[in-house]
């Protein structure tokens, strides 16, 4: 496995561009199982999660080609209905083809996901609204398996926001006869774009963003035809974090800002300065960050996958901040790695007291999952010395070339390649 060394306390300067979203490519591409015949995607980043979702869709009888950011997925010929353990246990996100596979073919079988590093995440949201829309569901040697003669539109009712949930039906009440209300749906921009890359390809859905969305299925679904999709909200997110603990001045080009009022909003308070301009957005950190409390809710409230990267700028800011985790409980993982590099952290009840100090200080770390990889990176940038951050294939997953644009914005980074 891969070793990121950094050596940190560095100003940075210079212009980056933001990556298409992870969180929105992935859904998308597994929507084209819902068409047949050949869908293509730009926007779409080189990531070991990409390849993954290539790799499923290929296992299904679709072909599929990538090259400079766009996907050519062929899914005329799917004679598999399978999403194996062995790659959903290395990306959660392949239970997407689940709403698609029963939509489309009237079948599908999925492995369960299980836990993750940051908590358990179940699907009994995803398999209770396929019931409902007729589906038979049955768990058998950790597979789920579904059929159904025909899906029926349905009106359900989320417990809890789930993003993957609220994907996976919508996907599936496509192609169902009749109309499908989901209420208490995820509101992400991801979730938003998935719907509008099937209302290119001639679904009916209506209210994508808000808390209830309406789908009114149709017979057959087209291709897309290059869709392209939305930028990496939580990259622009990262890096933003970056200018703020660095005080640097960086210009994010690709940049939704729309996306991340909420992290925008925190990061002012914390001494962080944003100007929109022609290029992109220009972020400006000024000197030490100053602390500021923090809860993650779903979206539009600040996303719990920058809560790492916001815990790391606060380990250096003036005062004492405490941060809430309310959506994995699981999600302090990097506490202890951020410990080592002389973080004052403490976990009482649920909540992280972060006692800002006046230096970082490198250290060796490893990385436990995507978000908590890229607050190390965060950390390392402004500690004194050396850091060496192990198992990045975590980071990997979700950055897009992430130690090269680092190094154009004048970091000294660079990636030890594994030798095993």
């Amino acid at each position: 496995m891969d070793t990121l060394v950094i050596q940190g306390n560095k100003t940075l300067k210079g212009e980056v561009s933001i990556s298409g979203a992870k969180n929105a490519a992935l859904p998308i591409l597994a929507a084209s199982i819902l068409a047949s015949g050949e869908s293509s995607f730009t926007g779409i980043p080189y990531l070991r999660d990409v390849v993954t979702m290539g790799r499923l869709l290929s296992t299904m009888g679709c072909k599929f080609d990538y090259a400079d950011g766009t996907a050519v997925i062929d899914s005329a010929s799917i004679n598999h209905f399978e999403a194996p353990y062995e790659l959903v246990k290395t990306m959660r996100a392949s239970v997407l083809a689940l709403g698609p596979l029963v939509a489309r073919y009237g079948k599908a079988r999925v492995s369960l996901p299980g836990g993750c590093a940051i908590g358990a995440r179940p699907i009994n949201l995803h398999l209770m609204g396929l019931e409902k829309m007729g589906a038979k569901i049955k768990l058998e040697g950790g597979y789920v398996i579904a059929k159904a003669n025909v899906l029926r539109g349905a009106s359900l009712f989320f417990d809890t926001v789930t993003v993957t949930g609220t994907e996976n039906l919508m996907m599936a009440a496509a192609l169902a006869r009749g109309t499908t209300v989901l209420e208490n749906a995820a509101r992400e921009p991801e979730v938003v774009d998935l719907a509008n890359c099937l209302i290119s390809m001639g679904a009916r859905i209506k209210g994508a963003g808000e808390s209830v969305i309406e789908i009114e299925g149709v017979d057959t679904l087209r291709p897309a035809k290059r869709y392209r999709v939305i930028p990496d909200r939580i990259e622009a997110g990262t890096f933003m974090a970056i200018a703020g603990i660095c005080g640097s001045d960086l210009l994010l080009k690709n940049c939704r800002s729309d996306h991340l009022d909420a992290v925008i909003m925190k990061l002012k308070d914390t001494g962080v300065s944003f100007k929109d301009t022609k290029k992109g957005l220009r972020v400006r950190g000024h000197g030490r960050p100053v602390s500021a409390d923090l809860k993650t809710i779903p979206y539009p409230g600040f996303p719990t996958d920058m809560q790492a990267q916001f815990m790391a700028m606060m380990t250096v800011a003036k005062g004492t901040s405490v941060i809430k985790e309310t959506v994995f409980e699981n999600r302090y993982m990097h506490v202890a790695e951020l410990k080592r590099m002389g973080a004052d952290i403490s976990i009482e009840g649920g909540a992280a007291a972060i006692r800002g100090v006046e230096q970082l200080k490198g250290a060796p770390v490893m990385a436990t999952d995507l978000r908590a990889s890229a607050s190390l990176v965060v950390a390392a940038l402004c500690a004194k010395g050396e850091t060496r951050i192990s198992r990045i294939y975590h980071l990997d997953r979700g950055y897009e070339k992430m130690d090269e644009k680092l190094r154009q914005l004048g970091a000294d980074i660079y990636r030890l390649p594994d030798k095993s």
